[in-house]
């Protein structure tokens, strides 16, 4: 079979509370798989902050999911799943309305990307697709799946071994980490000039949402810093942020040169020209490292602390806990000045996470 003979069908999900970073990865993936010549369609809710609109302005087709909030109907895991409350549903009616639309598909792949559904879900849908594959990061709860993905930085298949099926092919690392291929296009660019401590240029990034309006609180913080008269600040938000107008109030008013950007197409040249970056440590991690660019990483939740553990304890980027400016006002001024002169180290060590071709490669595993 040739690619272009393959159906691939994503379910996934964005909003408020979720992020855009499910979304925007498997819309990597689904690009790659595209360029190869498969056939990709989205299975998506109607979460508020939904991306079903850029989706489908992408060229793909999305069979949207309703809001289903008080079904009044518990399925066997839905207690004990963290993210529960992520699906706006039940996973035995999710996978009721998935399953209509995957057995019309028949897909040669389904590809499951969601904190709020595991092996429960998964196993009403494996008798309607050839094969099914988890992008995971949180290793904590059942799957019922042939291939598992989890493209943090440090991760073991291990870590995976209570949680999957001995017959699951486990895909673990960054080498895995789904990057569009402008990433790998900018890296050589981005690498070179990265051979001095200046800095010049931060870049601001806390997620295409930013549901605490982080963006806001750090532009007041480095309002009382001592940065370099010449130093720009360029902040990068989402299209479905609700606090883009208090971000660009905030950024007007700042004494160094900040421009707001939401929804931009080139993140890749922001970043490659950016000297620091301040962002979350969730997927844009791999975007960053991947064009050895310094980071002060907040974790924002959860499930990014794996990530920014790991590539704290790697050298490649330093962690800032945001909740204790009130206590410690002087904090986040003692993190940039301590990474400043550690620029030209973290961005080398920073680079050895990733080569940006995950996307790549894990395409041709699934046209094997």
């Amino acid at each position: 079979m040739t690619a272009k003979e393959y159906k691939i069908v994503f379910r996934c999900d964005a909003s408020i509370q979720i992020g855009s970073g499910h979304v925007m990865r498997c819309l990597t993936l689904a690009d790659e798989l595209s360029r190869q010549g498969a056939e990709c369609s989205f299975i998506c809710r109607q979460h508020d902050g939904n991306l079903i609109e850029e989706i489908q302005q992408q060229g793909y087709k999305v069979y949207p999911l309703p809001l289903e909030q008080d079904l009044g109907v518990e399925t066997e895991n839905k207690d004990l799943l963290a993210h529960a409350d992520w699906l706006a549903s039940t996973q035995q009616r999710d996978a009721e309305l998935s399953r209509s639309i995957v057995e019309q598909i028949k897909p040669n792949w389904l590809i499951v990307d969601h904190y709020a559904l595991d092996e429960s879900w998964e196993k009403r849908l494996q008798p309607y697709c050839k094969k099914l594959m988890v992008i995971d990061d949180l290793a904590d709860r059942k799957h019922d799946c042939d291939v598992l993905l989890d493209q943090n930085f440090g991760r073991e298949p291990q870590d995976y071994a209570a949680y999957v099926n001995k017959d699951c092919e486990l895909l673990c690392g960054s080498k895995y980490a789904l990057l569009r291929p402008e990433f790998a296009e900018w890296r050589s660019y981005s690498l070179e000039r990265r051979q001095h401590n200046k800095l010049a240029s931060i870049l601001i990034n806390l997620g295409g949402v930013d549901k605490d309006n982080m963006t806001t609180k750090i532009l007041k913080e480095l309002q009382t810093k001592s940065l370099p008269d010449s130093c720009s600040i360029t902040i990068v938000m989402g299209s479905t942020s609700p606090w883009i107008e208090a971000v660009k109030k905030q950024a007007a008013i700042m004494q160094w040169r900040t421009v707001v950007k939401v929804g931009v197409n080139n993140m890749a040249e922001l970043m490659a020209n950016s000297d620091v970056a301040i962002g979350a440590a969730g997927s844009t991690s791999w975007e960053r490292c991947c064009l050895g660019l310094p980071t002060i990483m907040l974790v924002l939740a959860d499930n990014q602390q794996i990530i920014a553990s790991a590539l704290e304890d790697a050298g490649a980027a330093r962690t800032f806990d945001i909740n204790i400016l009130e206590s410690e006002p002087l904090a986040f001024d003692q993190v940039i000045k301590s990474v400043v002169p550690k620029m030209k180290d973290m961005s080398k060590a920073v680079s050895n996470v990733t080569d940006g071709l995950g996307a790549l490669r894990l395409a041709r595993f699934l046209f094997q």
